[in-house]
């Protein structure tokens, strides 16, 4: 059983990495192509982008391992069937349960693994992809110069082009503003054409202008306040060729402090999330005791002089409404009814504004308990996920990464749907948020020890040829009992 053992382990483990790091790529290219606008033409290092892409690896973990463990389970029993290798295993008397054992108990080390790097590993490097990325957001782009649009460089000149050639790069209707001296637009260069590039080391902006002139207003004497004293002085400037070197200033990586992201409930741990739910949740309480007393006073005011009376004195008094409203003047009436539409007005308005109130502190706790459930249900789904690939191998024979590609893709499409729609009712409060990010894990389990009960009794569900012999023989069945209708019809004529 040992060798067994080893070969059938040696006939995973093999295609579990290479699976694992094929999932890996896919989604790394899926975070690169949604991020790629953020990315692109921001002047980053390729140490910077090196390091997002390694903390987006591992964020990714959690979710190839459920993906990868699929894909493998499914490829290693379809070789074996394939082969007639698991054939030759149930022919000496080795049930199916035997022959997965050592591949149960290395996914059960996965499983485990998996939540305690979601638990503590998971949290830091979160930490890092949120802070790093949004840093790259803030980022200001090199350099992008728009056809007829102004653009600020270093908030002290501002360029403005009418044309621009994509093949030649070469630009027309060029003016520039230069607000060095904070006094508006005194200083102003045009030129016909001319190029702007950006140097090697991003440091400068140079600027080669072509068939121009430069204007420049001058200050006036201080004496000359008079509107008809002012003589309005300026200077024109005409040039063939011109050089213009701007100075980029803010080049580099602005890092931002972690600790603007270090109360999202992404990067907290287990404990950290109890503690900040328990928190939350007594914040919402003391919330909703604070509303119940606030309206509870607005409707029915407590008369000050009746505080100090014992409570356990009973005061039995009846007044009707309608006859104390009766008996005020035509002015009081109209005072009262503005008055008490004014207290209804307000108290609906405080009623509205304290139910999104309470519904916004609702979401943010359902964060902290769907983050809370997902570490389990993550590292649970890599023990389902194996159960289905496993018995699903092993019925449809087939290895390789052909059919159980497609069929692991379908799969984790439809385990991913269904957990996006549940998280996403999570949310919303819809349902509960442990109900939501367990949803799809209840659902595919049931699936699961299915397809483990049909392949452990050698079922055919998954067998083309059972499917094209049953319907010859639904056919033949409907020719017979066609024939025996015309011979009815027939034997009556």
């Amino acid at each position: 059983m040992k060798t067994l053992h080893r070969f059938i382990l040696k006939s995973y483990l093999g295609p579990l990495v290479m699976t694992f790091f094929i999932v890996m790529f896919i989604l790394l290219m899926q975070f690169l192509w949604k991020y790629i606008d953020d990315l692109v033409g921001k002047g980053l290092e390729w140490t910077v982008i090196a390091e997002l892409l390694l903390y987006m690896s591992s964020n990714l973990i959690p979710m190839a391992l459920p993906l990868a463990t699929l894909l493998a389970a499914l490829m290693t029993m379809g070789n074996l069937g394939e082969n007639n290798e698991l054939l030759a295993m149930k022919s000496a008397g080795i049930s199916l349960p035997r022959i997965l054992s050592p591949l149960i108990l290395i996914t059960i080390v996965i499983s485990i693994s998996a939540f305690f790097f979601s638990n503590n590993v998971l949290p830091y490097t979160n930490l890092k992809t949120l802070t790093l990325l949004y840093s790259v957001k803030q980022q200001k782009p090199e350099l992008a110069i728009k056809e007829g649009v102004f653009t600020t460089i270093n908030d002290t000149y501002s360029i403005k082009v009418g044309e621009k050639n994509p093949k030649t790069n070469l630009m027309k209707r060029i003016m520039i503003y230069d607000h060095s001296k904070n006094e508006g637009n005194i200083n102003v260069t045009y030129a016909d054409s001319g190029y702007i590039k950006v140097t090697n080391d991003e440091k400068r902006l140079i600027a080669t202008l072509y068939s121009g002139n430069s204007y420049e207003e001058k200050t006036e004497n201080s004496g000359a306040r008079r509107m008809e004293l002012r003589k309005f002085p300026s200077t024109k400037q005409k040039f063939q060729e011109q050089v213009i070197i701007f100075e980029l200033q803010g080049n580099g990586l602005q890092r931002t402090d972690e600790d603007l992201f270090k109360s999202s409930a992404q990067v907290m741990n287990l404990h950290q999330l109890s503690v900040a739910e328990d928190s939350l949740k007594k914040q919402y309480r003391f919330r909703e005791v604070s509303f119940q007393k606030n309206i509870r006073n607005a409707v029915l005011p407590k008369n000050q002089s009746q505080e100090t009376l014992d409570t356990l004195r009973k005061i039995t008094c009846f007044l009707s409404g309608d006859s104390i409203y009766e008996s005020l003047s035509i002015r009081d009436k109209k005072t009262n009814v503005e008055i008490a539409i004014s207290n209804a007005r307000s108290t609906k308005s405080y009623i509205s504004s304290t139910s999104d109130e309470l519904f916004s502190k609702g979401k943010y706790i359902a964060k902290h308990v769907i983050e809370w459930n997902r570490k389990f249900s993550l590292s649970f789904a890599c023990f389902v996920f194996f159960f289905i690939g496993a018995p699903l191998g092993a019925i449809i024979r087939k290895g390789g990464l052909g059919l159980p590609a497609v069929i692991s893709v379908l799969f984790f499409v439809l385990y991913y749907v269904i957990t996006i729609t549940g998280e996403k009712f999570a949310r919303e409060l819809m349902w509960q948020p442990a109900a939501g990010m367990w949803l799809s894990s209840f659902i595919l389990l049931p699936l699961g020890i299915f397809l483990s009960y049909k392949a452990t009794t050698d079922s055919v569900i998954m067998n083309s040829d059972f499917y094209i012999e049953a319907f010859k023989k639904y056919m033949t069945f409907q020719k017979r009992i066609h024939v025996k209708i015309k011979g009815i019809n027939f034997s009556k004529k």
